[in-house]
């Protein structure tokens, strides 16, 4: 079995000590055999924050594959944002569009920042290509995996502003792409609710999973601190959302089942 920890929106430099532990001792715990982290891993791309976001994963005993989200872009220097804007994310993180392949997982980290936009994401026709033709090289019996930071679908019509945008394209036609490319899960994070939702019809298979913030004081709409816990085994994908309650630390709070119908078993 391959166990995945989804983790968005830790915002450090806002992070809440007391949940910081309680995530560390989850991943020790479960060992998972991967940690996505989906983006705004800073609250304002200081070098500090991104040195102690570092610490925080290099703490949680297993290889990380994360992406920028908007808050790690800088926000008030501006000369560093108009030349140098992964500048900061990149010496702690590497890549910003980074993939992970192994004989049970592939991961696609996909990066829908963009430096002259303050909050909203993007997505070209040239990366969903890509990330489609990659899919299409995917092993056997692999989890198919894409990662991006503004959410692909939501839930709810109030969200639909966060949701990534797109240039001649609709977000059913990329769900579209990708599923006949073969993935089974698009990660996404940004607004800070969890809730795992399947792709519209034309997307067989393809189920859109969404993470909260994960230990910063952020908090929106009352909702607690989240993250996902992903496993997949014998062709069999389960998540778990787990939620942050006081001194009983994370605990699993969702749950869903499915079996991606091009999967190999």
């Amino acid at each position: 079995m391959s166990l995945l920890l989804h983790v968005s929106d830790p915002h450090f430099g806002t992070e809440l000590p007391h949940v910081v532990s309680d995530l560390r001792a989850l991943a020790l715990a479960q060992r998972p055999r991967l940690v996505v982290l989906s983006g705004d891993i800073t609250q304002r791309a200081r070098r500090a924050q991104f040195e102690a976001a570092r610490r925080f994963v290099d703490a949680l005993g297993a290889p990380v594959l994360a992406i920028p989200g908007n808050h790690d872009v800088p926000l008030f220097n501006l000369p560093a944002r108009l030349f140098t804007p992964y500048g900061g994310y990149a010496r702690c993180f590497g890549a910003v569009a980074p993939e992970h392949a192994d004989a049970q997982l592939l991961v696609i980290g996909v990066n829908t920042t963009r430096w002259w936009r303050h909050k909203h994401g993007e997505l070209s026709r040239r990366q969903v290509r890509t990330v489609a033709a990659r899919l299409q090289r995917a092993q056997a019996g692999q989890l198919r995996v894409v990662v991006v930071h503004q959410p692909l679908q939501v839930l709810d019509a109030g969200d639909e502003h966060d949701c990534l945008r797109l240039r001649g394209m609709t977000r059913d036609g990329v769900a579209r792409a990708w599923s006949e490319a073969g993935a089974d899960l698009v990660l996404s994070g940004h607004i800070h609710r969890s809730f795992i939702v399947q792709a519209p019809d034309g997307a067989r298979g393809l189920w859109c999973v969404q993470a909260g913030t994960a230990v910063s004081r952020r908090l929106r709409r009352g909702e607690p601190n989240e993250v996902n816990l992903i496993r997949w085994s014998d062709g069999e994908c389960v998540v778990e959302q787990w939620e942050h309650r006081g001194t009983a630390g994370f605990v699993p709070a969702r749950r869903a089942a499915f079996r991606p119908g091009r999967a190999a078993v």
